[in-house]
């Protein structure tokens, strides 16, 4: 006997061999059921429906689609960052992940058509109809999503970490195994300058060199006066047969301060340091690593102009405020503050403010706002939620992109990644040189200063049985190189003391809060 179609013709059955009847859903409600089955399960809906081959194909032609991205993801952590380190295969990624959601896409309908009954009514017809479109729109988004980050991503790495010649990062060559060359600690400049990252003749006003631990990602900030003369250069640096007692030559003072190296070195100089795409960048580094005695190894620059956008794309930071900062304002010009910025624990600033907290300085000091902006690193550093960085990656990338400069290679971007992320977990200490009785920006001592820095890295350690000598408190009143008489025993200038003692919350006294240490703050 055959089969008999719906025609009413009779299909003879080969003999010997029973052909299987292909399964169809019963009704709407099953209808969906099966579909939802071929969507979390690619070809599931073929094999319920009988038809092998059409869900061995779905299934072979998904793991082709998935397969690379499920690896990578399975891998090891520095395997991901690696990932998303090299914009080829970011590029790769995002082409995978389309091709992967168009895959699962044609299945998915192509299961819906197997599936449904035969001679439905329209109306569930339409059902179904839609409720396939939906289900492929809400599980393309994520895709989409994963495919634009990954775009973005690509975007950012070759505009800023690509092809970038320097002539003073470490030569040695990168690798997985050991990126940081058996060293104990990277070092890294953090440069905040007005103007574009490209304009030439930027000063660098803020200047803190961070010092992490390459195993734990403890960190130690040194924070650096833009008017510190006299800055020192390598002795093997060819600056250093320039300028063997320092940076200094005739004319405007404000010309051979710290913060005008960057622009006056490749203006009086051009080339001295050797090829580069950012001459002011090498000869700053320089400066830092013969004023303070430890090697630069990379450098980032933001335009602080353009730091307000970074702060508004990750929605913000919280600072703690102890005393009125000015908004705008020139002490020298004689043009007040347009507002001042209150008092107050737990302050949630926005980029504009955030911006003004880190540079305002009218009727203050340079050594008070230098302490502003490390505690905004200390802010920000605190805000870097990976949920908060997700969510609002495609902004900061952006912004990113237009204000931030590095000789930094991308090869070296899944450690250094993996490092800020330990750093993120660890110690964060900070040494910020005030003036005191040991130190004076315009006559530096720069033994102490590299003393300095030295017990900072690397602590002595104390026996229990043996108390600690106390050092004397700085007076700005006393000449630099002699101790105050009226030192507290308790004051150790250059010694770390707790992050809540100079980012907390804690309003200056009327007798006045600062002491004029040339010592430092600690943050965890």
């Amino acid at each position: 006997m055959g089969a008999v179609t719906r025609r009413g013709t009779r299909v003879r059955a080969a003999p010997g061999k029973r052909r299987r009847p292909k399964r169809r859903a019963r009704g709407l409600r099953g209808t969906l059921g099966v579909v939802l089955l071929a969507a979390a399960v690619p070809g599931g809906g073929f094999f319920w429906a009988g038809r092998k081959i059409a869900g061995t194909a779905a299934v072979l032609l998904s793991l082709g689609a998935l397969g690379p991205l499920v690896w990578f993801a399975a891998r090891d952590r520095q395997t991901v960052l690696l990932l998303v380190s090299d914009p080829v295969r970011l590029k790769a990624a995002a082409v995978m992940a389309t091709i992967a959601l168009v895959i699962w896409a044609l299945v998915l309908v192509a299961s819906y058509r197997a599936i449904r009954p035969s001679g439905q009514p329209r109306a569930q017809a339409f059902g179904g109809a839609v409720f396939v479109s939906v289900l492929c729109l809400v599980v393309a988004a994520p895709a989409v999503v994963a495919a634009r980050y990954a775009l973005v991503q690509a975007d950012l790495v070759e505009n800023v970490f690509q092809d970038n010649q320097s002539a003073t990062t470490p030569q040695e060559p990168v690798t997985r195994e050991d990126p940081w060359h058996g060293t104990e600690r990277v070092n890294v400049l953090l440069l905040g300058g007005d103007g574009g990252i490209d304009r030439d003749g930027v000063r660098t006003d803020s200047m803190i060199l961070a010092s992490m631990d390459t195993r734990t990602g403890n960190t130690t900030t040194f924070s650096l006066p833009r008017n510190l003369m006299d800055a020192q250069f390598p002795e093997n640096s060819p600056l250093h047969d320039l300028y063997p007692e320092g940076f200094a030559g005739e004319g405007d003072d404000g010309n051979w301060m710290l913060n005008a190296v960057y622009r006056e070195v490749p203006l009086l100089h051009p080339g001295v340091l050797g090829r580069s795409d950012n001459e002011g960048a090498d000869a700053i580094k320089m400066a830092v690593q013969g004023t303070l005695g430890v090697p630069v190894d990379y450098y980032l620059l933001i335009n602080l102009a353009g730091f307000e956008k970074v702060v508004d794309a990750m929605g913000g930071v919280t600072v703690n405020i102890n005393e009125p900062i000015p908004v705008g304002g020139n002490t020298d010009r004689g043009i007040l503050p347009d507002y001042y910025l209150d008092p107050g624990p737990a302050q949630r600033l926005d980029g504009f403010r955030a911006l003004w907290f880190a540079r305002g300085r009218f009727g203050s000091t340079d050594y008070a706002r230098m302490e502003r902006q490390r505690c905004m690193v200390d802010a920000i550093i605190t805000e870097a939620r990976p949920l908060t960085l997700l969510r609002r990656y495609q902004a900061l990338a952006a912004a990113s992109k237009q204000i931030v400069r590095t000789d930094v290679p991308n090869t070296l971007l899944p450690a250094l990644v993996d490092l800020a992320s330990r750093m993120k977990q660890g110690r964060v200490r900070s040494v910020v040189f005030r003036p005191s009785a040991y130190f004076n920006s315009a006559n530096p001592d720069f033994d102490w200063i590299r003393e300095t820095v030295r017990k900072a890295l690397k602590p002595p350690r104390r026996s229990s049985d043996t108390p600690a000598s106390p050092s004397p408190t700085a007076d700005p009143e006393t000449a630099p190189g002699t101790p105050s008489p009226s030192a507290s025993p308790t004051t150790d200038p250059g010694a770390a003391v707790p992050a809540e003692d100079s980012c907390g919350y804690a309003p200056v006294a009327a007798d006045g809060g600062d002491s004029g240490e040339a010592s430092t703050s600690l943050g965890n």
